[in-house]
């Protein structure tokens, strides 16, 4: 159930008291629902459905009806009467629409009408015919959602005349319709609900203002680790080891389902968010009450993008951008660029879909995409499968980009038909875009749109191609494989480069794994992962791999047994095609038995490397690889012992993991011996684009996906299995080392603190480029000396089980010990040691990066952090930003911000500050041992978005960086202290 009705606007008003911020907090008009008897019925109606549905079924899923996202919203109505009286409400007042003129009957062809749209042509403005199709979807939203209050008239006409409007920076406001989750961010996500409906409740408001308003879909997919592999037991086994580490945590997710309206948990086991958002999830129109609209979503995963590929707008925020979305706040974003990209020609014979996004990445990169939306057209669009543009638009991270989006098109439903969407459905989504000109038909001319860039792509010059070591941008075409890593062993530390001595790169390292004789050298693969959404959606290169596999298979090649070898397929679909096809049975041959459903080594829970093997890698200082079909490899994430990290198609990672080595020129060296003498080589094993389609049209059929997603909704006997309490505040338990309550609110007043500069900070770290948020919040495995790890141990908690830092993001007091926690962090102030540590300016001793900044801390000094460019690449970690506040972080020099991290800073109350153009810590000779002061104004009023402000230091340096306060709202929000406490103070004022 949505709230993003025209009707619906009005549910939230504005009454806030910042004079220079035209956002405005919600609040109701009229009928007060919050009015104390309306409050009190409203409790006592929802408490008692609530109170039935909880006597006789799993809470979970309310034992409803999940043939689809919207018929189940639909029943949810029933336990949540508050709701259905707002929407009765609300839809008497859709006469006070300033765009009722607009509202159109949308007719069905047999008679009748699918229901009501706000009718773009309807506006006969010639501006809109050359709109991006991405900026259309901005423009229906605005023109809904206009109630002269969150979202103005004005806003609506800066959209139209985008042309124009977006070179200058200007800010519109964006109501997505609904709000995505995985279980890594989903923790701290409901952790800082349930305190914020605490913090409510002590500063004497009303707790139940504290529920989502719009859809909210967690999907528990980042838990799962491959501690078992090459096993036809390896799911069953590696969920029960999920279990045990994380019940703790499972069991507040459930708590969350059934303590907020409107947010749906989907249980451990069912697959990866983003693939089940494209194949489940995804509506592309919703059609709520008679009220048609284009489907958006944000999520707290930086790869949401991936629904891009299904026409659906959506992009990453950080966690607690996404929770005031939830709570009805309106996203304050600046009006984006597109850049357009132009797709022609076709895929040789033998290239895949990861071939191609690799070098779209690449010429993204290149261009300058970051904060841009960029959307794919031209004649080569045909040519790509839904699950091609899926692979591209799910990349967007890593190009940089907010958006990766193709519109919908005939391929569009040709999709949501083979994944079970509804005829009807399908016939109403072709309908109500075709009617708002948000449809592509290639059958018919063109209407030639602006874009604020162009970029053009032949199919035809994609090559096989893979990137790393260390940066998903860093292509390597295939042919040029063997000579870049000898490159890599030879170059100087850096993203390409390990500085090996000439004398040692020939080293071989033997040991006996398990009895057998092994040996290992500089580029062995001793991780080859088949994971990621990136490809594991995509049947082609799953398949692909299969007949790599089966091939081999008949040639007599067998991968050798130190590798560890897995695959993570994204949904339970994947299984049943592999099945269908036959080819599962070839890749079990191979060790890539499917070990479950879920991120696995993409994200970094790849388990640990057999003793033999880890011993071997750190006694002899191994340069060993991973290969994985992921869409992150940067140092540290896939596994402290891989330092050089590739991505590569599916098919790749089982090439590699034959050859048993990166350093291979696959066109001239043999992969291996046949079982009859000779040799083989990768033209052997490699499939062509007509065998891989014959795989596909043959093995995947629309009932695997209904089966799938009737069967995904029913969970699993541990899941059904957990209890949790009944109440809807939350009992913090203070000894857990799982969920903690979070220090955010703790002595907070209605008073907003106020704007406010730095003075005589200490650095306390002094970075270089590409510092992601890996860096600076790891989502892996806990080192065994680290503070986090003093902290667990001292709580009686064994080293086994540690689980990762993805896991405990519900505990603040382990996330603050792991930040900056990367075994790989490379910080100037160390003169380049590399480790999680850092200098104590004021006395010269080395330390954790935690323990220098409680020291700093608890002696009354605050800390900023130097950075260079792309600071807080990577995944929209909101930790990255939470955790450097927690240990007193007041601000953060760089050369750029990547564009979530930036926001999630804003939102955490620290200040981004750009060096100016041509500057940075080096040509300003700034160390890193100076105090540092910036000169802000106390008075939010005096400051602007984006101006100018003088940093000086302790020895007379004096230098202007640009405050990356992007925005009015975002001056608000650091008024407040950060975001929440902004929603806060404004849903106690209504």
């Amino acid at each position: 159930m949505a709230f993003s009705s025209p009707a619906s606007s009005s549910l939230l008003r504005a009454a806030s008291s910042y004079s220079r911020t035209r956002f405005f907090h919600s609040s109701f008009r009229n009928l007060s629902p919050t009015s104390p008897s309306i409050v009190n019925h409203q409790r006592s109606l929802a408490s008692a459905s609530v109170r039935s549905f909880r006597c006789s079924v799993p809470r979970w899923s309310h034992r409803l009806d999940w043939s689809s996202p919207l018929s189940l919203r639909a029943q949810i109505r029933a336990v949540s009467p508050v709701i259905e009286r707002f929407e009765r409400k609300f839809a008497t007042m859709a006469a006070e629409h300033p765009f009722k003129a607009v509202l159109t009957s949308l007719p069905k062809p047999g008679g009748g009408e699918f229901g009501k749209f706000y009718s773009l042509p309807a506006l006969n403005d010639p501006r809109i015919d050359k709109l991006p199709y991405s900026i259309r979807i901005l423009l229906e939203s605005a023109i809904r959602n206009c109630d002269n209050f969150q979202v103005k008239k004005e806003d609506v006409e800066k959209i139209i005349d985008w042309e124009n409007t977006s070179p200058k920076q200007v800010e519109i406001p964006f109501k997505p319709a609904r709000v995505l989750l995985q279980d890594f961010t989903g923790v701290p996500a409901v952790v800082d609900l349930a305190c914020v409906r605490d913090a409510m409740h002590k500063l004497g408001s009303d707790t139940s203002k504290i529920n989502p308003l719009v859809p909210v879909d967690l999907v528990i997919d980042h838990s799962v680790q491959v501690d078992v592999t090459r096993s036809e037991n390896a799911v069953q086994a590696n969920m029960e080891l999920e279990f045990q580490r994380n019940k703790e945590r499972f069991s507040f997710l459930k708590w969350g389902s059934t303590a907020f309206h409107n947010m749906l948990v989907v249980p451990p086991g069912s697959g990866i968010v983003h693939q089940v958002n494209l194949e489940y999830l995804g509506r592309v129109v919703f059609n709520t009450k008679g009220m048609l609209y284009p489907d958006s979503v944000v999520g707290t995963d930086s790869h949401t993008t991936m629904i891009d590929g299904l026409g659906v707008a959506g992009w990453g925020v950080g966690g607690i951008e996404a929770e005031a979305a939830m709570l009805g706040q309106p996203m304050s974003m600046v009006l984006p660029g597109v850049v357009g990209f132009k797709l022609s020609g076709k895929l040789r014979n033998g290239v895949t879909a990861t071939d191609l996004v690799l070098t779209v990445t690449q010429m993204l990169r290149k261009h300058g995409v970051v904060g841009k939306f960029v959307e794919f057209y031209g004649g080569g669009m045909g040519e790509l499968s839904l699950a091609d543009r899926a692979t591209i638009a799910n990349m967007s991270p890593e190009y940089g980009a907010t958006m990766g989006f193709f519109p919908v098109d005939h391929v569009t439903l040709q999709y949501l038909k083979l994944t079970g969407r509804s005829d009807e459905t399908v016939a109403m989504i072709e309908s109500y875009l075709r009617a708002n000109k948000m449809f592509v038909d290639y059958n018919e001319p063109q209407q030639e749109r602006v874009y604020s860039s162009y970029l053009e792509l032949n199919l035809a010059e994609v090559e096989p191609c893979i990137s790393g070591p260390k940066r998903p941008h860093d292509r390597v075409p295939l042919r040029e494989m063997k000579s870049d890593w000898n490159s890599c062993l030879n170059n100087k530390v850096g993203f390409k480069g390990f500085a090996v001595p000439k004398e040692v790169q020939d080293k071989v390292a033997k040991f006996s794994f398990h009895g057998q004789p092994a040996e290992l050298r500089h580029g062995s693969v001793v991780i080859a992962a088949i994971t990621s959404c990136t490809n594991t959606s995509n049947p082609s290169v799953m398949l692909g791999a299969g007949l790599v596999a089966k091939k081999a298979c008949e040639l007599g090649l067998e991968v050798k047994p130190w590798v560890k070898t897995s695959l993570a397929p994204g949904s339970g679909v994947v299984t049943k095609y592999l099945l269908q096809s036959g080819l599962q049975e070839y890749l079990n041959k191979q060790g890539f038995h499917i070990v479950g459903y879920g991120c696995t080594t993409c994200i970094g829970n790849s388990g640990e490397l057999d003793e033999s093997v880890a011993a071997a890698i750190s006694e002899n200082d191994i340069i060993a690889s991973a290969v994985l079909s992921g869409n992150r490899n940067f140092e540290g994430r896939v596994h402290a012992l891989t330092r050089a990290n590739y991505l590569a198609s599916p098919p790749l990672v089982v090439a590699y993991a034959l050859a048993g080595t990166v350093d291979i020129d696959f066109d001239k060296e043999p992969i291996g011996t046949g079982k009859d003498g000779r040799s083989v080589y990768f033209r052997d094993i490699w499939p062509s684009t007509e065998e891989i389609a014959e795989a596909v049209q043959s093995s995947v059929l629309p009932d695997m996906f209904k089966s799938t997603y009737e069967a995904i909704t029913k969970g699993n006997p541990m899941w059904n299995q957990l209890s949790v309490p009944s109440s809807t505040m939350y009992s913090w338990d203070p000894n857990s080392t799982y969920i903690h309550e979070p220090p955010y609110f703790k002595n907070m007043t209605m008073e907003p603190p106020g704007a406010h500069g730095v003075k005589d900070a200490y650095c306390l770290l002094n970075f270089g480029d590409s510092i992601t948020t890996d860096h600076i919040s790891p989502a892996g495995s806990i080192h065994k000396d680290s503070p986090a790890a003093k902290y667990l141990l001292d709580r009686g908690v064994e080293r086994k089980d540690f689980n990762s830092y993805g896991s405990r993001r519900g505990n603040d007091e382990v996330m603050a010990r792991g930040t900056f926690a990367n075994i790989r962090l490379v910080n100037k102030l160390l003169n380049g040691e590399v480790g999680p540590k850092t200098v104590h300016v004021p006395t010269g001793e080395k330390l954790y990066v935690f323990d220098a900044a409680m020291r700093y801390k608890n002696a009354g000094y605050d800390t900023i952090v130097l950075a260079g460019a792309e600071y807080g690449s990577g995944s929209s970690r909101d930790w990255a930003a939470k955790g450097p506040m927690l240990l007193g972080v007041k601000a953060v020099i760089a050369k750029s911000f990547e564009r979530i991290h930036r926001s999630n800073l804003v939102g955490m109350g620290i200040i981004p500050l750009c060096f100016k153009s041509g500057e940075d810590a080096d040509t300003l000779g700034l160390t890193g041992h100076e105090r540092y002061t910036i000169d802000l104004p106390s008075k939010i009023t005096d400051i602007r978005p984006g101006q100018d402000v003088t940093v000086t230091t302790d020895n007379g340096k004096s230098f202007t960086c640009t405050v990356r306060f992007d925005t009015e709202v975002e001056l608000a929000y650091f008024n407040n202290g950060g975001i929440l406490p902004y929603v806060i103070r404004n849903l106690i004022k209504q």
